[in-house]
């Protein structure tokens, strides 16, 4: 979530007269910064994961478990904690930061990682540091399982401090307004995207029909059972824009392969879902369309000057979705590669195109950027309107850009701060759920590094026609995706005699796709390598150092294994869990008893203290324990508390005799005359 503006953020009705200046004013913020950053060039690779975790209060007297309401404290400890620990060894620190759920907190490393082969080592080294660090600032009675979703949010009594459903943020009559974080920026998000589509959020999901089943649909009415959904995410610095723009592009056609590699969301309001992954929850859980812009039948067109598009713009997608444009050169050589490869609506506001394209944005960037802008910013600070200077603040940009919450993001760098460092064109990959242990998380974050890595240096196309990308995302929702569906992918991803940059016809042999099974896009099938086996070729090109390679191979080798069906998705874990538990009645509703046991099996599997075969295989999670949390100095000084200590064990092997006031005495010649007259054993 990064750090969070201090200030009073309007509401929806005294925010709305100023959407449109925001929405002109975050293009010349735009433009100002690509003025001032389009020529970077040669940066290096430097990449970092973000990972959330959920504060979990337990009862084990009456095997029960709720949310713990105090992730701002939590984190405030640790982070108070961090600046008084010595980061040297170079991946040491961790950075904690906010999340909307006030159960929540997210784990950043201090730094990023290097461009190096043992950088991939360091990132597990950091998930299991960080994992510690947080257990060391856990109550006895609490846990922090690395789970995307509370198995009960939603149901009866789940929060503490105990609280009744609604409040004027979300209106919900199943969650309590405080589980949204207590900074003022997310309740007024929360209440805002609610104004602005004229109704509390509609989430539904078809739920898991088992034999005395009698719901059809799972219905939550809160922005929390979205955005309380924890997940990994990786970003990438580039070496300049045109890199970062064609990462952008071949990791969105990866997204939807790597959300059901990663499906680990199969509960959802205390039911079993007929799904395995959160993200048409979360598209749901911010969904600010008004009636017409989402197509509803018959809904009045009420038109407002001051909204995107009147308000009544039709617009195909929730503002948390897929991407609906790609901005690399590659994907837009000439009018007919552009429209067979971007084949899906994509929404722009004209005045934002016409004010970019004047100012020479070239139009597959301008276009991405003007889809963007057809939304309304969600959350404006008063005094930070007008008062923002374009040519050094990104704050109206970053109001739209940082609120289109698709599955790829592209990232300018931003404004440099004094002694701050050099930060560059970034990519943020967005898809994956987070995992149960750090060995996953590590693993899906290696593998994900060195895709890009591959598609670089080899010069690879994994573009897709978007609508096929779009698909895709569907079927990465259906229980056990990985086993049971096929995926479209290209049939050959090696672009044939025609270099990154040359025209080619729109549609070719090479732009060729089929539907492949998960095993066959991970691991190959006839000309097509597979994405594990191009990596072991680019390992084996760079020389990989022996060290590094034993860890990468066992993270090729568990992802391969996850493919080919042999080791199980978190969800069919979790799934499973529920299904073969002695209280489960087979009307797919978790109970208070379920959810206890599963949620301390999830915590004892990433900690290392349960092994779990089904999900990991023959890899064994070293336990992690809080007291690995910090290292301990070496002191060179004296400590008086110790010395004073050791004097009072010494003095306890001193006879009476020997005390103070006492005569010269020969104390060692007295214990040996004691030996000698005590009888032996």
């Amino acid at each position: 979530m990064g750090l969070l503006k201090v200030g009073k953020p309007l509401s929806w009705n005294d925010m709305l007269p100023h959407c449109r200046y925001i929405r002109d004013h975050g293009v010349k913020q735009f433009l100002s910064t690509w003025n001032r950053v389009k020529d970077i060039e040669n940066d290096r690779l430097f990449y970092g994961d973000e990972i959330e975790y959920s504060i979990l209060l337990v009862d084990h007297d009456k095997r029960e478990v709720r949310l713990h309401l105090r992730g701002a404290e939590v984190m405030q400890h640790l982070n108070d904690k961090e600046q008084h620990t010595d980061h040297r060894n170079g991946y040491g620190g961790c950075t904690w930061h906010q999340e909307y759920g006030s159960w929540m907190l997210e784990s950043t490393p201090a730094m990023p990682f290097g461009g190096y082969t043992k950088s991939l080592l360091q990132v597990e080294e950091s998930m299991r540091l960080r994992r510690a660090r947080l257990l060391s600032a856990l109550r006895s009675n609490e846990i922090a399982p690395t789970l995307v979703s509370f198995p009960l949010m939603g149901v009866g009594d789940f929060v503490r401090p105990a609280a009744p459903p609604g409040g004027p943020a979300s209106l919900s009559t199943q969650v309590p307004d405080s589980c949204i974080n207590p900074h003022p920026r997310f309740a007024t998000l929360t209440a805002n995207i609610r104004n602005r589509r004229g109704s509390k959020v509609d989430i539904r999901v078809p739920i898991f029909k088992d034999e005395h089943t009698r719901e059809d649909d799972i219905e939550m009415d809160c922005m929390a059972y979205g955005m309380g959904c924890c997940c990994l995410q990786v970003t990438f610095q580039c070496s300049d824009a045109a890199e970062s723009r064609y990462l952008h592009d071949q990791l969105a056609t990866l997204a939807p392969i790597m959300l059901a590699l990663t499906g680990a969301t199969p509960i959802l309001h205390g039911r079993l879902a007929n799904t395995d992954v959160r993200w048409h929850v979360i598209s749901a859980a911010v969904d600010d369309r008004t009636p017409v812009e989402r197509g509803v039948p018959g809904a009045p067109v009420k038109r407002n000057p001051d909204m995107a598009g009147e308000g009544v713009r039709p617009l195909a997608k929730s503002r948390y979705d897929s991407i609906s444009a790609y901005i690399s050169q590659r994907a837009h050589l000439s009018k007919e590669t552009s429209e067979y490869f971007n084949d899906v609506p994509c929404e722009i506001d004209r005045s934002t195109l016409d004010m970019l394209t004047r100012e020479g944005i070239d139009e597959p960037l301008a276009r991405h950027l003007a889809h963007l802008f057809v939304r309304d910013p969600l959350v404006a600070f008063e005094g930070s309107i007008q008062e923002v200077d374009d040519s050094t603040s990104v704050e109206h940009f970053e109001s739209l850009n940082s609120t289109n919450w698709q599955t790829m993001r592209w990232k300018p760098p931003p404004p440099k701060k004094d002694c701050g460092p050099h930060i560059g064109w970034r990519t943020e990959f967005r898809s994956m759920e987070v995992q149960l242990t750090d060995f996953e998380n590590a693993a899906f974050t290696a593998f994900v590094v060195l895709l890009t890595r591959v598609l670089l240096v080899f010069d690879l196309d994994f573009l897709l026609p978007l609508s096929k990308v779009d698909d895709n995302m569907s079927r990465a929702h259906t229980i056990d995706a990985v086993n049971k569906e096929r995926f479209w992918f290209r049939s050959e991803v090696v672009p044939g005699d025609t270099c990154q940059f040359s025209p080619r016809p729109s549609k070719t042999a090479n732009d060729e796709f089929e539907e492949l099974t998960m095993a066959e896009i991970v691991n190959g099938r006839g000309s097509f390598p597979g994405l594990v086996p191009l990596c072991y070729a680019y390992l084996d090109h760079i020389q990989c150092d022996a060290v590094s390679f034993a860890r990468i191979d066992q993270y090729l080798t568990f992802i391969k294994r996850r493919a080919l069906g042999e080791l199980v998705t978190p969800a069919t874990f979790i799934r499973d869990f529920v299904q073969k538990h002695p209280e489960y009645k087979k009307d797919s509703i978790i109970t208070q008893g379920i959810a206890y046991d599963l949620v301390l099996a999830c915590d004892e599997i990433g900690r290392g203290v349960r092994p779990c075969p089904e999900v990991l295989g023959d890899v064994i999670i070293e336990r992690i324990t809080r007291d690995s949390a910090y290292d301990t100095h070496l002191h060179s000084s004296t400590c008086q508390m110790a010395i004073a200590k050791l004097l009072n064990q010494l003095r306890k092997r001193a006879g009476d005799e020997d005390g103070p006031g006492s005569l010269p005495t020969a104390p060692l010649r007295k214990r040996a005359r004691s030996a000698a007259r005590s009888p032996t054993v």
